[in-house]
């Protein structure tokens, strides 16, 4: 019985995820446009992330065991 009552709480929650298109409530407008825009973005384009906000991965990952090179800020301690 506890096995049901667990399984339907989670199917319920499941079900209660909004999926319609954002946009601001009526009434109201977006946000003014950034100073130098030359268009008022929609709220598609405020979702996305600048590139600063999620950057790529700029290092490559050793894959094998490598001698690695002398690092001179690696300093002993005092």
């Amino acid at each position: 019985m506890k096995r049901i009552a667990v399984l339907s709480a989670v199917v319920l929650l499941a079900a209660c995820g909004q999926k319609a298109v954002l946009a601001p409530p009526p009434g109201q407008a977006l946000p003014p446009a950034p100073y130098g825009s030359q268009s008022q973005p929609d709220a598609e384009d405020l979702l996305k992330p600048d590139p600063l906000a999620a950057p790529e991965r700029s290092v490559e990952l050793r894959r094998r065991s490598e001698e690695r090179a002398d690092d001179p800020f690696d300093l002993p301690p005092e």
